[in-house]
């Protein structure tokens, strides 16, 4: 490709802003020209604006360091320098939604980390081995917005990373009941153990808002475009608790199952090994290419070992064993901040690229 598209990064001094700077570094189809946040970062270059609040393990990239940092709430003047744009603002919801839209009233196209739109009826929400074909009901949201080719589209929680995909791939089996429990690292939030050091060596047993979403997104994801919305697949019924650990990155799960169709162990794990989306026929640039793999060994998958398999694009399982009250239980791990939060949107952007979507303006 001779020229790069050019990518915006609405709340790019924040963890995830920061965590979609350094994987779009060097890549093939973006490149990062504009960085827009609050006002009172505006003026600054991202060096300054960010500070001693840098929170990857790698360095900040070069490219980035003297960028003047934009005004975000400034839209028509952010859009002007862009092809696209990634949101992970913090902010309300509802200040949320307008932003988004009005960065795509200007003909701008926004992928969003943010939960904000994941229930607006006409904007995809999506995995894009799962389903892009909800990527279509674009063309009904443009409508209503009045636009040729601005639009949003989200990514799902990062705490279904973990199991939504498993059970995805176990589709033919019907699962209809889904006990899970998830193990999510303090990244989630934001932090470092440095900032939340009350999170070491401690639980936390809630996270406002986490299980009502790890219930009810993976039904949307499954779900269906009618009449130009996407109605949210009725089964399986899932009910879920979210506990805060003290891990820095990787949200584990662990999950009980019931199938109306019984499989074996080894019927499971074949469906796994063999499951792939869209991204790896097309070969995505971040589109991991053994998108979930079984660990044979009892005490995997562990999150300092297994969690940056594929470049934390992955989903390692194990464990998977029948069980006394359900049919069969498993282990799953995803990278949160990766696969579960800005690498989701940088490939969700790339099927965009891939299908037409997302265009130079």
């Amino acid at each position: 490709m001779s020229q790069k598209l050019r990518v915006g990064i609405l709340g790019g001094t924040g963890m995830v802003g920061q965590r979609f700077i350094s994987l779009l570094e060097n890549h093939p189809w973006f490149e990062v020209v504009t960085i827009a946040a609050s006002p009172r970062s505006a003026g600054k270059t991202y060096e300054e604006a960010v500070g001693d609040r840098w929170k990857m393990t790698t360095p900040m990239p070069e490219a980035v360091k003297n960028l003047v940092v934009m005004n975000v709430n400034e839209v028509e003047k952010v859009a002007a320098e862009v092809d696209f744009v990634f949101s992970a603002v913090d902010m309300s919801k509802e200040e949320i939604k307008a932003i988004e839209e009005a960065y795509a009233k200007t003909e701008t196209p926004v992928v969003s980390n943010n939960s904000a739109h994941r229930w607006t009826e006409d904007v995809p929400m999506v995995v894009p081995e799962i389903n892009p074909e909800h990527f279509e009901v674009i063309e009904f949201q443009k409508k209503r917005l009045g636009t040729t080719r601005g639009f949003v589209a989200v990514k799902p929680n990062c705490s279904i990373q973990s199991y939504a995909p498993v059970l995805t791939a176990w589709k033919e089996f019907e699962p209809y009941e889904v006990v899970a429990t998830t193990y999510q690292a303090i990244s989630g939030a934001g932090k470092t153990f440095k900032d939340w050091p009350e999170m070491v060596e401690n639980i936390i047993p809630y996270i406002g808002g986490e299980e009502e979403k790890s219930e009810k997104e993976p039904l949307r994801i499954w779900g269906k475009i009618e009449d130009g919305v996407i109605k949210p697949a009725q089964t399986p019924v899932i009910t879920c608790q979210c506990i805060r650990v003290p891990v820095l990155n990787g949200h584990t799960a662990a999950v009980f199952v019931k199938f109306k169709k019984k499989p074996t162990k080894e019927q499971l794990i074949e469906k796994l090994e063999q499951f792939q989306g869209e991204p790896q026929k097309l070969q995505l640039p971040s589109a991991p290419k053994q998108f979930i793999r079984y660990m044979e060994e009892d005490n995997r998958p562990q999150v300092q070992l297994d969690v940056d398999y594929e470049n934390g694009m992955g989903i390692s399982v194990g464990r998977i064993r029948e069980d006394s009250v359900y049919d069969y239980k498993f282990v799953g791990l995803s990278h949160n901040t990766v696969r579960g939060a800005a690498g989701g949107a940088v490939l969700c952007a790339e099927m965009l690229k891939a299908k037409g979507y997302i265009q130079p303006k």
